[in-house]
């Protein structure tokens, strides 16, 4: 800011799971490669503390298994993007996601592009550019552009970065996990064509999976943060937690209840939608979710919009909780991951 630096941040989501996280490095590099003249400087950012960074297991893996060391990574609590905005020195391109949650509203102004795969929730004018489309991966977005760039941009460690997030976001290419797209699937041979040394798909969805579903040793807290999105409207914020974790095993941990409660109360929560996911051989998931809010008109009104949910339907089954201020459900329709779950539960509140 003292010496008016330009700076053009690349950020992903605040979940900051592996695809916001590689989006953001690959794209940040593809633009400080090819624009010309840039007054700028291109700098990733990580949209989580870096205290948080080392409950990314899947993340902290593949960076570490490419020799990128997380000294090299800049985090949001280590750039002021506030300040920059206010000395009008910021750009910013959001990639797998497109809306800012409610405290980053004032940087709305400074974004310039969007690269997102889920659908569209709010409409930007130019001079925005916009590419929201239905694939299985950011990643694959960014890939595409890198690959209509000049050729000799993409280097071996960017492209084992885009195949292996590729690979686990859309669960090893399988179609039943209901995730890939034939643009996921040409993205990722399009990169093994061009470097022929990548490992084997299996191996690396196969590696990625086990780091990412290694929740050894975490806290319950820790679980809840590890994949954290936030919903709010003007009287409630509630968390929605992916967890890496059977529901029934969730829910006997203990001192369940009391974490919860403190979880929610340290964030100012009025409630929590814990959504599981467990793979079977074959890739194909098994989903179930857990709504827990203290507040009963609350909890029946997530409940109620999640049950009666027609784009998509959930196909909920109640399935007995320990506890009467979690209700707990079996979710039928295996495909509909969270981002489908999100909008359903933005509309209820």
């Amino acid at each position: 800011i003292r010496q008016h630096q330009e700076i053009h941040v690349v950020m992903g989501n605040e979940a900051c799971d592996l695809d916001s996280t590689v989006s953001a490095l690959a794209l940040a590099y593809f633009l400080s490669q090819t624009s010309p003249a840039p007054k700028a400087a291109f700098v990733p950012v990580l949209n989580i503390p870096r205290a948080d960074f080392a409950l990314r297991t899947e993340t902290t893996f593949l960076l570490r298994d490419r020799g990128i060391p997380a000294a090299s990574l800049i985090f949001r609590d280590e750039i002021d993007l506030g300040g920059l905005h206010h000395a009008g020195l910021l750009s910013l391109t959001l990639v797998d996601h497109h809306v800012l949650p409610g405290a980053d509203a004032a940087l709305e102004e400074a974004v310039v592009e969007v690269l997102d795969h889920r659908p569209l929730e709010r409409d930007r004018g130019p001079p925005c550019q916009v590419t929201v489309e239905p694939v299985g991966s950011c990643a694959t977005l960014v890939t595409e552009r890198i690959l209509q760039g000049p050729p000799g941009v993409l280097d071996r460690t960017t492209a084992a970065l885009l195949h292996g997030t590729i690979l686990l976001d859309c669960i090893n290419l399988s179609p039943a996990a209901g995730k890939v797209t034939p643009r996921d699937m040409a993205c990722v041979s399009l990169l093994e064509e061009r470097f022929p040394e990548l490992p084997a798909r299996d191996a690396v969805f196969g590696a990625l999976q086990a780091a990412k579903f290694d929740v050894t040793g975490l806290t319950t807290e820790q679980m809840l943060r590890k994949d954290l999105k936030v919903l709010s409207n003007d009287e409630v914020v509630v968390g929605i937690s992916g967890v890496f974790e059977d529901l029934e095993t969730f829910l006997l941990r203990p001192g369940l209840l009391q974490d919860l409660e403190a979880f929610c109360q340290g964030r100012g929560y009025a409630g929590l939608v814990a959504m599981t996911v467990s793979f079977n051989e074959r890739h194909e998931p098994t989903r179930k979710l857990a709504v827990y809010s203290p507040q009963e008109p609350l909890r029946s009104t997530l409940c109620r919009a999640l049950e009666e949910a027609t784009t998509p339907s959930l196909l909920l089954q109640l399935l007995p909780s320990p506890w009467p201020c979690v209700a707990a459900y079996a979710q039928g329709n295996a495909v509909a991951a969270r981002k489908k779950v999100l909008p359903i539960l933005r509309a209820a509140l």
